[in-house]
């Protein structure tokens, strides 16, 4: 006879936050238990900056001791943060040694209210230098994807996704600038939702990327999607209703001319809309005119973006990886020349309005990503030229929308012939964050997805 060892590692958010609620679990325990789970794994990933042992433990006894738990979405659940985000205590570190800040004296809004919904902060997830690339990596570590460690698990919010992916976290934190949040998600078969202009606090100071960043959470469920969403947007946990009819434009379009998905991406939006017709919907095919304009601008604003969180934190230039370098004078020359421009982003964010309208439509299902995963290199010691080329042929889906200030989703759909997961992205007009939510919601009760990639996580076995 076999004694089982209980642990709450595998479980989602919901989960957990529903047990501590009631009694039936401890924060601290539910911590502990993934401590140690971060302590054993996160080695093979490198997912992790810094953890926060101790005082995620003292934390967790905090929420413990708490008089009225009801109150809590997130009661006793650990979460990651992404490490260019405030966490009081820690320095934040940008994506490297050299881009590394002071220790922050207090939470960014995002953290304070992930902690008073009841979170527990276990560590700050690693991603690129200045969160410029959809690959994860420094002089100290390259972040592996839990699907195939051979792989990216994208970025900028790669550590975050590895995390998640392989259950060192249930939920964790990520900002999206070109979309850091929903590459990395399609890389590890994840759900993460970029929210609309507006709706979740952005970075303070200077490097919200001239407004594109947003703040969001990565899950392996849709229900965690939302009540991260909720918490972070400072509202009442919201039940996500199954969308009535709808009519959903299908695009493979991509907004980088040459760049075409490969086939299994294609087949990701055939899925897509398989399971949309199942769920009631309707389906036309109907693209997005992507001007050649606002791609050359979207590029100058990367750049320049560049040039002002390094400014911005004051950093030694010098000091920096070599593709950063170049990133940042690049961005200092198109910023000079006036390529940087909000009324262009105004433009386009009411051509991109003006889509849905136009074709009466509620949404677009394109890909998530053109290609699969890149190799996990050693990107950071590579040429600017490689770290772009790179970037914008496999991942050139999901900037359009930060741009336009649309909220985005990915939701993943399947596995490729390689074994990396696929997802697709959902993309809607503004306001409609929980729409997209309520469709994810129709395609995991279709089609469920595995949670973890496989073989994670790597729990303790049973005990003879």
């Amino acid at each position: 006879m076999q004694e089982l060892m209980p642990t709450w590692v595998g479980a989602t958010a919901k989960q957990i936050a529903r047990a501590v609620r009631r009694g039936d679990a401890s924060a601290t325990q539910v911590v502990a238990d993934h401590l140690d789970h971060i302590a054993r794994s996160d080695g093979e990933l490198a997912a992790f900056r810094v953890i926060r042992g101790g005082e995620a433990i003292v934390e967790a006894e905090k929420v413990d001791e708490q008089d009225d738990l009801a109150n809590l979405p997130l009661a006793g659940v650990p979460i990651a943060v992404k490490e260019n985000t405030a966490v009081a205590g820690l320095p934040t570190w940008n994506g490297s040694a050299a881009a590394r800040t002071a220790i922050a004296e207090d939470d960014h809004e995002v953290v304070r209210r992930l902690r008073g919904a009841g979170a527990v902060i276990v560590g700050v997830t690693r991603m690129p230098e200045l969160g410029l690339w959809a690959l994860t990596d420094d002089e100290s570590a390259t972040t592996r994807n839990p699907w195939d460690p051979d792989r990216t698990p994208g970025g900028s919010s790669g550590g975050a996704a590895a995390a998640v992916a392989s259950g060192l976290v249930p939920i964790a934190h990520g900002n999206d600038a070109l979309g850091s949040l929903r590459i990395p998600a399609a890389c590890c078969g994840l759900v993460a939702l970029k929210p609309g202009s507006g709706v979740v606090p952005s970075q303070l100071g200077a490097d919200d990327w001239f407004g594109l960043t947003e703040h969001g959470i990565l899950a392996t469920t849709v229900a965690d999607a939302a009540v991260g969403f909720s918490v972070l947007a400072g509202r009442r946990p919201d039940k996500l209703v199954p969308p009535q009819r709808l009519r959903v434009a299908v695009s493979l379009r991509s907004p980088v001319s040459g760049v075409r998905p490969d086939a299994p991406n294609t087949d990701a939006v055939a899925t897509g809309a398989r399971l949309l017709a199942a769920a009631g919907h309707d389906t036309v095919t109907a693209d997005p005119v992507y001007p050649t304009a606002i791609g050359l601008r979207g590029i100058a604003t990367w750049l320049a973006a560049a040039a002002r969180d390094a400014e911005a934190a004051g950093v030694d230039r010098r000091n920096l990886q070599r593709r950063t370098r170049r990133h940042i004078g690049l961005g200092d020359w198109a910023y000079r020349r006036g390529y940087v421009r909000e009324a262009d982003r105004a433009a386009w964010r009411e051509r991109s309005i003006g889509f849905f309208t136009d074709n009466s439509v509620d949404l677009l299902l394109t890909p998530a990503l053109a290609a699969a995963p890149p190799p996990a290199d050693g990107w950071a010691s590579r040429s600017w030229r490689a770290n772009m080329l790179t970037n914008i042929r496999y991942a050139p889906y999901a900037a359009p929308w930060n741009i336009a200030g649309l909220p985005s989703l990915v939701v993943p759909v399947g596995v490729r012939p390689d074994g990396l997961p696929v997802g697709v992205q959902l993309v809607g007009p503004p306001g409609s964050e929980l729409l997209l939510l309520g469709v994810a919601g129709q395609f995991e009760m279709t089609a469920p997805w595995p949670r973890h990639a496989p073989g994670w996580p790597r729990v303790p076995q049973p005990i003879a």
